[in-house]
C-alpha cells in the first residue's frame, strides 16, 4: 500500500514537472519510479536492522522502527522473551525436580535405546561404582556384571525388584525398572544391606529364642511324664523335681532377659540429669559377687567413692550385676575378681570388672555382645547363663553415652570395661546449706 501511494505521488510530482518541461508521461514514470525505489529502500534498511537483531544474540530490545515493520520487531521481541521466560521456567522446574531426585537415598538412572546411561544421581552411581562422567552414554550392562541383574535386563521387564549383591560385596542392592517414552528405562536401586542384616537377625533371633525354650520344655515334658507313669522313690522323686525346679530358673531366666532388652530397645535414653551415687554400684557388686562366688574366689572391690553417674539405676545395676555374674562363672575356684572405678584425664570414667578365668579368643571377642552367642555353648548353659547378658550390658551402655570394650586373652583371663563420657559421670556435688544453716554456723 506504501509503494502504490508513493507511486502515485511521483507520478503526480512528474505530472507537474511534466507541464513545465513539456515532457509529462516520461516524467511521470520517471517520478513513480524514483518514490517506489526510495520506499523499497527505506524498507529495505528497516529489514535489515531487523534480521541484524535477530541474528545477535537477543540481549537487547528490538530496535525502533516505524510502519509496519516497527509492529512486526515489537510483536516479534515480545514473543522471543515469553519463549525465553517459559523456556527459563521449565529448566528452573526441570533443576528443582533433579536435585530433589539427586538428594533422594535412592538411586535414580534414565537409560535410552540399548541401555545406555543418560542420568543417573550420585546414590545410582554409588550404589553401582559409576563414574556419571566417564560412564554417561555407556552400556548399563557392560559395567554392572552381575548375573542377576544382567539376566534381567537380557530378559523380559521384571514385575518385582532383583536383588543382587554390589560392586565389591559390600552391599546388597534391590533394583526395579520400567519402560517409558520410546524405548527408554527408569531405574531405581536401593540399598537394603540393612534390611537383610536385621532380617537375618530377626530370623536368628526368633530360631535362638525358640530354641532356648525349646529345650527346657522337652526335659520338663520327660519329667512330668516319668512322674506320671513310672512308680518313683521319694528319693527319686525330690531329684526330679530339683531338676524341674532347675529347668522352670532356666526358662525364668530367659523370659527376664528378653524383656529386659525389649525394654531397653523401647524406651527413650535415660535422662542426663539424674544423678545416683556411683557407690550403690560398688555394692551391688561387691553383694553379688560373694553371693555368688560363696567364698571360693579372692574378691576386691575399689573405687568410686563421691563420684556420680546420671542414668537410669535399675539399668545400670543391671549392667553391672551380669558383668560380676560371668566373672563369678567362668573364673574357676581360687581365681581372682576385681571390680574398679577409675577415672580418665578427659574427665570420663571406666568401671571395669576383671577376672582371672580361662579367657577368650581373640576372634569370639567382637561377637561377645551379640544375642545368645556363647564362646562353647554348652559350657555356658552348664553355668545358667542364657546369652543375653552381654547384648544388655552394651544397651545399656551405650543408651548411657558409653561404650564396651573387651579385652581377653586364653589362659590369662578377662577385662570387661564400661567406658563412659564426661557428661555421665562427675565427682559428688556437696549440698548448698540452707539461710539457716549458715546462720547457725556464723
Amino acid at each position: 500500500m506504501t509503494a502504490v501511494l508513493a507511486a502515485l505521488l511521483g507520478a503526480w510530482l512528474g505530472w507537474l514537472a511534466g507541464l513545465v518541461l513539456g515532457s509529462s508521461y516520461f516524467l511521470e514514470a520517471i517520478g513513480a519510479a524514483v518514490a517506489v525505489g526510495l520506499v523499497m529502500a527505506v524498507d529495505g534498511s528497516r529489514q535489515g536492522r531487523l534480521m541484524a537483531w535477530l541474528r545477535e544474540p537477543r540481549e537487547q530490545s528490538a530496535p525502533l522502527l516505524s510502519g509496519e515493520w516497527g509492529e512486526i520487531a515489537y510483536r516479534m521481541d515480545r514473543a522471543l522473551r515469553q519463549a525465553d521466560e517459559d523456556l527459563a521456567g521449565e529448566s528452573s522446574r526441570l533443576e528443582e525436580f533433579l536435585s530433589a531426585i539427586e538428594a533422594s537415598p535412592n538411586g535414580v538412572m534414565l537409560l535410552e535405546r540399548s541401555d545406555l546411561i543418560v542420568w543417573c544421581n550420585a546414590a545410582a552411581a554409588e550404589h553401582f561404582g559409576l563414574d556419571r562422567q566417564r560412564d554417561h552414554r555407556q552400556r548399563v550392562t557392560n559395567l554392572v556384571r552381575a548375573p542377576a541383574f544382567v539376566a534381567a535386563f537380557q530378559g523380559l521387564p521384571q514385575a518385582g525388584p532383583v536383588v543382587f549383591p554390589g560392586p565389591g560385596g559390600q552391599r546388597t542392592l534391590s533394583v526395579i525398572s520400567r519402560s517409558y517414552g520410546q524405548g527408554m528405562r527408569l531405574m531405581l536401586s536401593q540399598d537394603i544391606t540393612e534390611r537383610e542384616s536385621t532380617d537375618a537377625m530377626r530370623r536368628d533371633f526368633v530360631a535362638n529364642v525358640s530354641h532356648e525354650i525349646r529345650s527346657p520344655l522337652t526335659v520338663l515334658a520327660g519329667f512330668v511324664e516319668t512322674m506320671a507313669h513310672l512308680p518313683l522313690t521319694e528319693a527319686e522323686r525330690q531329684r526330679v523335681l530339683v531338676l524341674m525346679a532347675q529347668q522352670t530358673d532356666r526358662m525364668q531366666a530367659l523370659v527376664a532377659d528378653l524383656l529386659t532388652l525389649a525394654q531397653l530397645e523401647g524406651n527413650p535414653r535415660p535422662a542426663g540429669d539424674r544423678w545416683n551415687p556411683v557407690q550403690d554400684l560398688m555394692q551391688r557388686a561387691r553383694t553379688d559377687a560373694a553371693a555368688l562366688s560363696a567364698g571360693r574366689h579372692a574378691l576386691q572391690v575399689e573405687g568410686g567413692e563421691g563420684a556420680e553417674i546420671a542414668g537410669d539405676p535399675g539399668e545400670l545395676l543391671s549392667a553391672v550385676g551380669n558383668l560380676v555374674n560371668n566373672a563369678v562363672r567362668y573364673t574357676p575356684e581360687g581365681g581372682r575378681i576385681s571390680v574398679h572405678w577409675r577415672w580418665q584425664d578427659d574427665g570420663g570414667a571406666v568401671l571395669e570388672v576383671a577376672d582371672t578365668g580361662a579367657g577368650i579368643a581373640r576372634e569370639h571377642l567382637p561377637r561377645l555382645t551379640e544375642r545368645f552367642y556363647r564362646v562353647d555353648g554348652s559350657r555356658s548353659r552348664d553355668t545358667g547363663g542364657t546369652g543375653l547378658g552381654l547384648s544388655i550390658v552394651k544397651h545399656v551402655v551405650q543408651r548411657h553415652g558409653g561404650e564396651i570394650d573387651i579385652q581377653s586373652e586364653p589362659g590369662k583371663g578377662s577385662q570387661f570395661r564400661l567406658v563412659f563420657p564426661p557428661a555421665r559421670v562427675r565427682r559428688e556435688v556437696a549440698p548448698t546449706p540452707s539461710p539457716a544453716e549458715v546462720q547457725a554456723q556464723g
